[in-house]
């Protein structure tokens, strides 16, 4: 065939497609597993993070197993209509971003019991929302009173840096630790607000970041859609 033809040309290309699709192809399948496995570790980091354990990276699935005791599906009413152990991945593996878009009578709430060292144990409550320029997503855990937040994990997709993503920081997670979901009995979830102002519903607040005014209404919003479909359960834990 002769190479300086249009024909060879054509063939050539296709060829070459074919062949690299085929290697992708194959590499992203031989790949897939320790993907997989990758995500499943980071979330299991991000979940413990929100109850201030220590991480230790090469041992994230162990320290995930010792910790995290039960994962549950609750209803807005309250009850709980599935309960696994740690290993269950079809609770664990729940879209929060979809289930978000939900009507709250219509989602599956997940939450993860987590026991601590001395004896502790919380629920870890999942959220995900958006905030500035993509996603946002994160944890709450709560006291076994219902009420007290011990610990706050947040991230993002794409939030600008030294501004909206400093959701991600020690110094705005921390805020959130000793705030309380009920006042006078009822469930108030925690406000994000500017500097200097207050919720007029009496809810407690914390500070948003300073420059990243969308984002912390992403986050406020955040907190108000996930974590309100969880007050009939957070109420069983209180009686």
């Amino acid at each position: 065939m002769n190479k300086q033809s249009n024909t060879y040309t054509v063939i050539y290309i296709i060829v070459l497609v074919v062949v690299v699709g085929a290697a992708l192809a194959f590499t992203s399948m031989s790949l897939r597993d320790r993907q997989i496995a990758n995500a499943n570790a980071d979330k299991m980091k991000q979940i413990l993070e929100s109850v201030r354990i220590p991480i230790d990276n090469k041992n994230i699935d162990k320290q995930f197993a010792e910790h995290i005791t039960d994962l549950l599906v609750v209803d807005t009413e309250g009850n709980v209509v599935k309960h696994g152990g740690p290993d269950d991945m079809d609770i664990f593996n729940i879209d929060i971003a979809s289930q978000a878009k939900l009507p709250s009578s219509e989602r599956q709430l997940p939450v993860f019991v987590c026991r601590l060292d001395d004896g502790q144990v919380k629920y870890i409550l999942p959220m995900s929302g958006n905030g500035l320029w993509g996603a946002i997503w994160g944890y709450v855990s709560v006291d076994s009173d219902g009420s007290t937040i011990y610990g706050a994990y947040f991230s993002h997709a794409s939030e600008t840096p030294g501004l909206g993503a400093e959701i991600t920081r020690d110094p705005f997670r921390n805020k959130f630790i000793g705030k309380q979901f009920f006042k006078d009995g009822k469930f108030l979830p925690i406000s994000v607000v500017k500097s200097g102002q207050q919720p007029t519903d009496g809810s407690d607040y914390v500070d948003g970041i300073s420059g990243g005014t969308i984002t912390s209404k992403g986050v406020d919003a955040m907190i108000d859609n996930c974590l309100s479909p969880y007050d009939a359960y957070l109420q069983s834990l209180r009686h």
